[in-house]
């Protein structure tokens, strides 16, 4: 089992005490999950505030801190003989907590034992997002299942949130090596691309790449020629000339930290004249966002720097019109830039999102907007030194919503509805990378992925020629 030193663990148990008056703080690792029938189970994902704390990588665990009385308890059961001739032997639960640096095991049975004797005190548990874990906290704690997430302590939450913001040096190393897996990830899907493929060919690819390399995804692969649907997991179609594929991949490592990456590119040789005229606005909005990012600065204040960029833009293309920072501040771009720039990043793809966007993202200040658009930008805070984040502008041309705004004669002002309709099948661009916030600005991490226009041309053309005289392979 891969972890980090004993003393990282200590140090960031010992941080988090510091930060909680009194009380018992209550962890949840996360069990097996099955998918059809009980010994089934869908791959083990370990709670990622579990990890941050204890390390420990293996289901059925639970922890308490107790503050008060300086505490430290990691409750588990041993695998019996049986068990480990379906899964094979692990070492024993104090030998695993030992690594960490807690001296105090308990079955887990003790547990509730525990909670009810010191409940007193208070007990703080963060949002369970998972179904069992929010049965355990009723069972333990004796409350309604229903009233589990309401009673999430604010306390604990803003504690974890303030630690895990922020990226240790050894962190980083984590997360760079996941980047440099993603790139490998998304440069075989680019070299390997071509008209009569289908797209879960190319997923196979990205899959491989991640397992191979000793870890998994870190999310559901986006791999499409329809990249105007965000979230899109279907992978049936043929990719057919004309066509371009958006593939948003990226690589969890055995430690569990992401990388997370979007490149567009066209099946064939080179993008159409279209193509490169809303590719080259969205990697100006891309660069402008980047330039704009340093300590001090809010993301918000950088989202809209990339919404205007795009919106001016699809105004030199006769997409747009009217005044731009107006045009931004009533939210007509939204017709084109539905989501959000970016998000935090780490042991989750979307770092702490089941603490609560307005606890990792926001501020008592600075609340989450309401806009369409706006709304969905999962980080709008002041950006700090070790924050690492994602900045990913896009143009998405949605049919339906361009045919709900056009019949509401939404925007008019500011949308030419006329031209739009040219651009009506034509998908979707966005352009991702990953980036740590330094003492003055900010530094792409990973190693290099191919990106302009005429670098994502070469991509494809060498690749294409080799196929062309006989030599493809399947890249490694």
């Amino acid at each position: 089992m891969n972890m980090f030193s004993k003393a990282t663990y200590i140090s960031r148990r010992k941080s988090l005490k510091s930060k909680i008056q009194t009380g018992l703080l209550l962890f949840l690792g996360n069990d097996e999950s099955s998918i059809n029938f009980k010994d089934n189970w869908y791959p083990f994902r370990q709670d990622s505030t579990f990890l941050y704390f204890f390390g420990i990588d293996i289901p059925g665990l639970a922890a308490i801190i107790d503050i008060d009385e300086d505490k430290e308890i990691i409750f588990g059961d041993d695998r019996s003989v049986e068990d480990s001739v379906w899964i094979g032997s692990t070492p024993g639960i104090h030998e695993l907590a030992a690594a960490v640096g807690v001296t105090l095991t308990l079955p887990k049975s003790e547990v509730s034992t525990i909670l009810l004797k010191s409940s007193k005190r208070g007990v703080h548990y963060l949002p369970p997002f998972r179904p069992e874990n929010k049965q355990k906290i009723s069972e333990w704690l004796k409350i309604d299942q229903t009233e589990t997430s309401v009673g999430a302590s604010v306390d604990f939450i803003k504690a974890v949130v303030s630690l895990r913001s922020f990226k240790s040096s050894d962190e980083i190393i984590e997360i760079n090596k996941a980047i440099d897996i993603t790139v490998d990830m998304h440069l075989a899907v680019m070299k390997m691309a071509r008209a009569g493929l289908k797209e879960y060919e190319l997923a196979g690819v990205v899959h491989r790449k991640a397992i191979e390399s000793g870890g998994q995804l870190a999310y559901p692969l986006i791999l499409t020629i329809n990249g105007q649907i965000l979230h899109n997991h279907f992978q049936g179609n043929t990719l057919k000339d004309g066509n371009m594929v958006l593939c948003d991949a990226g690589a969890e490592t055995d430690l569990h930290y992401a990388g997370d990456l979007t490149r567009t590119f066209p099946v064939g040789a080179n993008f159409s004249n279209q193509q490169k005229e809303i590719y080259q606005i969205v990697l100006d909005a891309h660069l402008s966002a980047i330039a704009a990012l340093k300590p001090g600065v809010r993301f918000i204040d950088v989202h809209l720097v990339a919404c205007r960029k795009l919106a001016e833009g699809l105004k030199s293309i006769g997409l747009m019109k009217g005044n731009v920072e107006d045009a931004v501040d009533h939210g007509a771009h939204a017709l084109f830039f539905q989501c959000g720039l970016g998000h935090m990043m780490g042991l989750d793809v979307h770092d702490m999102e089941d603490l609560g966007e307005q606890y990792v993202g926001y501020t008592e200040e600075l609340r989450k907007s309401t806009q369409f658009g706006i709304k969905s930008l999962r980080l709008g805070k002041t950006l700090e030194k070790d924050f690492v984040l994602t900045v990913e502008p896009g143009i998405y041309f949605i049919p339906e919503l361009i045919d709900l705004w056009h019949g509401e004669n939404r925007h008019s002002d500011y949308i030419n509805y006329e031209n739009l309709m040219k651009y009506r099948a034509f998908g979707g661009i966005r352009v991702e990378d990953n980036f740590v916030i330094t003492k003055d600005n900010a530094q792409m991490l990973g190693k290099p992925l191919p990106r302009t226009i005429d670098d994502i041309q070469d991509v494809r053309n060498e690749s294409l020629n080799d196929k062309l005289f006989g030599v493809f392979r399947l890249p490694r």
